[in-house]
């Protein structure tokens, strides 16, 4: 099938559409005040981790030999053109959702957003005391940075500059301080600044003739290492993360108020061009809005959905007789992570239990889980753990993880050159009868207590010896005491994954032609790989019904005669990051469903160890089927993803649903 624009969207501007949805709930006046304060946080963190990682990787393309860069799909000038067009325009978008829509919004509230130059007399008095107290001394001792050193500007670090007599001043905002401050209510109004003007009426007080404005740059970011199959991986990534701060400029954020001449110096300085140069606001960093302080006794956030226990694991005084009776399923958040520190607490103190062995990918700086872990160590527990040592910007805590477990006496296994180890497993043996027992866990999101709270993931615990024997292999391949699984339960990335998904696809085409019920539903982050979409493409054609519920990226183009016409694309962006992956196929009316940690990208396919469970226990598959329905029935929060991915709400009628909410409700039910 040859690759044209009407079949693959781009994966990078695919993405900038997902921020966009994510931008859309800002703007949404059914959210509460301080929940689109929040979306407008996790939008601009996401902007900068694309411009570090994303751009970064395209840019490094322009480096590769002419040649073979022709030979590419991707074309990083045209690319790189059309995506600063876009972010451009969700800047503009963003600015007006900010400006017309939350600032006024404060307002009714009570509380003003206000900059250095609405400072009434009282407010003046307290900018200067702050700056005395709390940014004098930092700002002079290393913040001003065009004191005739060559300049360099940290990653997302925030600077005000202006050019007095011919010279380019910059200075750094100081670091360690609020980021919002509260001023003294006045007049029955809270009034609420950025530090940064702080900084910035001092500086007109000094040079009052100048006007300064916020400047921010993203630094590639990428660890190069994907291709490496040689030497001290993880010397290497510790060698590397001083190098984030360092890296080459991949986007510089300015405001619109900017001279020519200010911006020709930053340029010069900087070694940067036009396509590098995005226009924003006054302000930058607005994932510090994370933290928007409210000064009012006003509930002005969503209320937050409390996990509720599990009945069923909580009517037993041992989770390992849980699930020996029979698999059990948990949904977090609305399900409390809590059983799962409690299943490895039980397993440190449990005498009959040998051996733990588990991978970590991201985990909390404060851990239950590593805790239990140290605590299994202590009471004589065999514990290998592997660390992923490559988990984007949790590298650092991982390794930091890793070394107190091996101080232990853990059996700690880092990152191998090459592949990634992206599974969320636990496998646990134990004595029953003097006879080893295998219980096994296998999830789609990380075993990290904060994310658990924010994320919307499945786990199943099993004690099935067709899935915990082959999750037993799973760790030999980790251990290298084995190269290749025989696996005929799990899907194995890299090994057995994509060829199961594809015979999968291939057995519905052949239902379908058969004229029996043919359909294929999945809910994952992402959707990208060529061949997986191609195939998607030929069922379609041979008239297989497919529903998919994409939350970020998605390359596939629904909708298309002759290409798409029978698959339809939805996307939900809610209260909770959409992060679970299920996968199911009618399979002649004996419908095969999936649960794990891989997305349809070729990098899960193809360069990470991921793992897969199927569903065999009938009550968890009829629940697993309601909850992905009721995603695929939301009207609330859901968007329609078309050609254009214009991300038109789904419309709304009488039995408008938000699947989010309805979850939380019949979990709620369902255990109490």
């Amino acid at each position: 099938m040859a690759l044209t624009s009407t079949e693959f969207y781009n994966r990078d501007l695919s993405w900038l559409r997902f921020n966009h949805r994510v931008l859309q709930e800002a703007a949404d006046p059914r959210n509460p005040l301080y929940e689109r304060i929040k979306f407008l946080a996790i939008f601009s963190s996401n902007l900068d981790e694309f411009f570090k990682v994303r751009v970064s990787a395209i840019r490094q393309i322009k480096t590769l030999d002419k040649g073979l860069r022709k030979k590419l799909i991707t074309k990083p000038n045209k690319l790189l053109k059309k995506i600063k067009k876009e972010v451009n325009l969700q800047q503009e978008e963003f600015g007006k959702i900010y400006r017309e829509q939350i600032i006024p919004e404060l307002k009714k509230e009570g509380i003003e957003l206000i900059d250095y130059t609405q400072f009434s007399t009282t407010q003046q008095q307290f900018a200067k005391v702050y700056y005395q107290e709390n940014l004098a001394t930092k700002l002079e001792s290393n913040t001003n940075v065009s004191d005739g050193n060559e300049l360099f500007i940290e990653n997302e670090k925030l600077y005000v500059t202006s050019v007095y007599n011919e010279e380019l001043l910059i200075f750094k905002v100081p670091e360690n301080s609020p980021r919002l401050l509260v001023f003294p209510a006045e007049n029955n109004t809270q009034y609420i600044t950025f530090v940064d003007d702080i900084l910035k009426f001092h500086l007109t007080e000094v040079y009052p003739k100048n006007t300064f404005h916020s400047i921010k740059v993203s630094r590639d970011a990428e660890l190069y290492i994907n291709n490496e199959y040689s030497g001290n991986l993880l010397q290497k990534i510790k060698d590397s993360l001083s190098n984030r701060n360092t890296g080459q400029v991949t986007r510089m954020l300015v405001d619109k108020t900017f001279s020519t001449d200010l911006l020709n110096a930053l340029k010069v300085e900087l070694n940067v061009n036009d396509t590098d140069i995005i226009f924003g606001g006054t302000h930058h960093n607005f994932k510090d809005f994370f933290g928007f302080p409210n000064p009012t006794q006003k509930e002005l956030s969503l209320p937050t959905f409390p996990p509720v226990r599990n009945k069923e694991l909580s009517a037993y005084d041992s989770i390992f007789t849980a699930i020996s009776e029979k698999d059990r399923l948990l949904y977090f958040p609305y399900e409390s992570f809590d059983h799962v520190s409690e299943l490895l607490e039980e397993a440190a103190t449990d005498e009959n239990v040998t051996k733990i062995k588990i991978t970590l990918y991201r985990v909390a700086k404060e851990s239950r889980i590593n805790t239990a872990l140290i605590d299994a160590l202590q009471n004589g527990k065999e514990v290998t753990v592997f660390v992923e040592t490559k988990a984007r910007f949790d590298e650092q805590n991982n390794i930091k993880w890793g070394k107190i477990l091996e101080e232990n006496g853990a059996k700690v296994i880092y990152s191998y050159p090459g592949i990634k180890v992206h599974s969320k497993i636990l496998f646990i043996e134990r004595l029953e009868n003097d006879v080893p027992s295998w219980y096994g866990y296998i999830g789609t999101g990380n075993f990290n207590e904060k994310t658990a709270t924010l994320y919307t993931d499945f786990c199943l615990m099993t004690k099935r010896e067709k899935i915990t024997s082959e999750l037993a292999q799973v760790f030999q391949i980790l251990e290298r005491e084995i190269i290749i699984p025989k696996a005929k339960k799990l899907l194995i990335s890299p090994f057995t994954t994509r060829s199961t998904f594809l015979e999968l696809i291939d057995q519905e085409i052949k239902n379908a032609q058969a004229g029996k019920e043919a359909y294929i539903i999945l809910k994952l982050n992402s959707l990208q790989d060529t061949r997986m979409i191609e195939a998607l493409y030929e069922a379609s054609n041979a008239g297989v019904q497919i529903d998919l519920v994409v939350r970020g990226i998605c390359c596939l183009v629904p909708g298309i005669v002759g290409q798409s016409e029978n698959i339809r694309v939805k996307s939900v962006v809610g209260q909770y990051l959409e992060h679970a992956r299920v996968y199911m196929f009618a399979n002649g009316g004996e419908e095969k469903m999936y649960i794990g940690s891989a997305d349809w990208m070729t990098r899960n396919l193809d360069h990470r160890i991921e793992v897969l469970t199927p569903i065999l226990d009938a009550d968890i598959h009829q629940q697993l089927r309601s909850y992905v329905q009721w995603q695929l029935d939301d009207s609330v929060k859901a968007r329609i993803i078309d050609v254009k991915q214009k991300n038109e709400y789904v419309p709304q009628d009488a039995k408008a649903i938000y699947s989010q909410q309805k979850t939380y409700k019949e979990i709620v039910k369902m255990n109490s």
